[in-house]
């Protein structure tokens, strides 16, 4: 049995004291360095990132987040060497065949975005399968941006705009943010609270530039292997001590 069985039964003292965000957001970054400070393949450090997934879900689900984003395969990616992303993708196939049980019993609900086209068939249809089994749940969504892209979901939603006005279903006049965000992937998804990323980088390497316009960000000196629950209530801490003032003058 997975760990993630576990979080259902969770005593409520587990939660993490304060202010819990609604929705996290993850840049899962590091884990080739991390391989490489230790002498070890590039694969070791994949395998042991997917190690920290199954943390961070767990964890997420029993402080009460109720949305987790995992930036999981960028539409950058692709430019890797061929058998890193071979060994990513057998890894995500991995887990849709294997965690999916688990994400079923603690009623988490599976989302992916970004595009599926470059994706292998066979791993499109764990996708379809997994989202549909979960779809119903309500405790937690767990959002995998796979083959994703904040410049492309933004293009993908002006095309579609561009198509309304065009079929004349829509007065340019018309759009507004409200709308452009409807357009979005997973549209029903609230904007971040807290964005965390691994490795020391200090950038959001174009994941949800929309949705990040206000959202508290951290960055943890560690690389994504070694993440935690530790580091994931260091970072709702930081958190919570921090004013969200959307723009407007301090209180």
């Amino acid at each position: 049995m997975s760990a993630l069985a576990a979080v259902q039964t969770a005593p409520p003292e587990a939660a993490a004291p304060g202010r819990v965000p609604v929705h996290v957001a993850i840049i899962m970054d590091g884990n080739r360095r991390w391989a490489s400070a230790r002498g070890l393949p590039t694969a070791a450090g994949h395998r042991q990132g997917a190690q920290a997934v199954r943390r961070a879900v767990e964890a997420c689900a029993r402080r009460g987040v109720r949305y987790l984003t995992l930036y999981a395969f960028s539409s950058e990616n692709w430019r890797r060497p061929v058998s890193e992303i071979g060994e990513l993708m057998r890894l995500l196939r991995f887990y849709l065949q294997r965690e999916i049980d688990a994400l079923d019993e603690n009623r988490v609900r599976l989302r992916v975005i970004g595009e599926r086209s470059r994706l292998d068939p066979q791993i499109v249809r764990l996708i379809e399968r997994a989202e549909e089994r979960t779809r119903r749940h309500e405790r937690m969504d767990l959002v995998v941006a796979l083959d994703y892209g904040g410049r492309q979901e933004i293009v993908r939603a002006a095309r579609e705009l561009a198509r309304a006005v065009q079929e004349r279903r829509l007065e340019p006049e018309q759009i507004d943010e409200p709308m452009l965000a409807r357009a979005l992937y997973a549209a029903d998804v609230p904007d971040p609270d807290l964005l965390i990323r691994t490795s020391g980088e200090q950038r959001i390497s174009n994941f949800l530039l929309w949705q990040l316009a206000y959202t508290e960000l951290v960055f943890l000196p560690i690389g994504w292997p070694d993440f935690d629950e530790r580091h994931l209530d260091e970072a709702i801490a930081e958190y919570g001590r921090r004013e969200r003032r959307y723009g407007a003058r301090p209180g």
